[in-house]
């Protein structure tokens, strides 16, 4: 990448980039494993333009770091993945975790363009965002032709316009409660199918941890992530609407050897919790009544208490990788 100017890098330039250059390199080794075992055709195609996207991807990031004579990230090496172990996870839970994962890089992606400083730099998180949504795109298609993709429920057509009259609009707890809006749908769905593949991941990291500290935590999480599909299923229900997303441990197999390591698979639980953490966020600023959002406020409180308790455990190892961070004026003026 060509700098055409002189400007130096800001955090909002530096720290995005930081963040996703140790999410890549998780996403690069998962994908190389699945790579190992995968049978379907057209998913183990989707699997290798992938790779081939984040390779690309980090090697324009090691770039950058470089020109800007900027450590570049340690992340996740092939010293984390354990190529010849046996298969974890079927050809299903492979092209699940593809669709999901595009989800993340289009938030990530999104987020970094809008407070990008420089002019590069931004455009550099375009083009990566332009090619995570046709990533997306392929998934969700390829999820239909597989007959897995679970569409929302339908709701009526509306045929007029109408102007809320009633305060029941805003109840939850008390007094009658009106049914769910399109968007309360819309969140509950996309948090169900969240849950269930996170349920799926973490059951199978519970059964090949070697760190029994570390299976303990995952086993916390598997329990902790289904309980919230049966919060979300429960609500949806009591609208008599399907299910947003069914289970998925039978895609999981009963292998007990380890084919990543344990600071690989506590930091992809670690970013799939910061994921699920904006998006409770985001369904409370679109929810509401208010029962919707209590529960949303109920549920990221557990989730962000379960991080802080990941973030200990690598922070005790010394798996924690440190951020780019300000200096410690304290410290220089000692």
């Amino acid at each position: 990448m060509k700098r055409t100017n002189s400007v130096a890098l800001t955090s909002s330039d530096i720290s995005p980039l930081w963040d996703m250059y140790q999410s890549e390199t998780i996403i690069k080794w998962g994908i190389v494993y699945f790579l190992q075992h995968v049978e379907d055709n057209a998913i183990q195609q989707l699997l290798k333009e992938t790779l081939t996207l984040v390779e690309k991807n980090l090697s324009h990031m090691e770039d950058i770091f470089q020109k800007e004579s900027f450590q570049i990230p340690f992340g996740f090496t092939e010293e984390d993945v354990h190529l010849q172990a046996p298969r974890l996870f079927s050809d299903i839970l492979y092209l699940e975790y593809i669709y999901n994962m595009t989800f993340f890089m289009m938030s990530m992606y999104s987020f970094a363009f809008s407070v990008a400083d420089h002019k590069e730099i931004s455009d550099y998180y375009a083009i990566n965002l332009k090619a995570a949504i046709k990533l997306n795109k392929q998934a969700k298609e390829l999820e239909k032709e597989k007959g897995i993709y679970i569409r929302s429920p339908r709701i009526p057509r509306q045929e007029k316009v109408a102007f809320v009259r009633d305060q029941n609009y805003l109840a939850g707890w008390f007094g009658e409660r009106r049914p769910l809006l399109g968007m309360e749908i819309t969140n509950l769905v996309f948090h169900s199918k969240r849950n269930a593949l996170g349920h799926a991941v973490i059951t199978g990291f519970s059964q090949v941890a070697q760190s029994k500290e570390v299976r303990r935590f995952f086993e916390k999480g598997r329990d902790i992530s289904g309980k919230h599909l049966e919060v979300f299923t429960s609500i949806l229900h009591e609208d008599f609407l399907s299910d947003g997303a069914l289970l998925m441990t039978s895609e999981v197999t009963d292998i007990k050897i380890a084919p990543f390591s344990d600071r690989l698979m506590i930091t992809f639980v670690a970013n799939l919790i910061a994921s699920s953490i904006g998006q409770y966020g985001f369904s409370i600023s679109t929810s509401p009544r208010h029962d919707l959002s209590l529960q949303y406020s109920r549920l990221m409180a557990e989730v962000g208490k379960y991080a802080n308790e990941g973030l200990k455990i690598l922070i005790r190892h010394g798996w924690l990788e440190q951020p780019p961070m300000a200096a410690n004026r304290n410290d220089l003026a000692k």
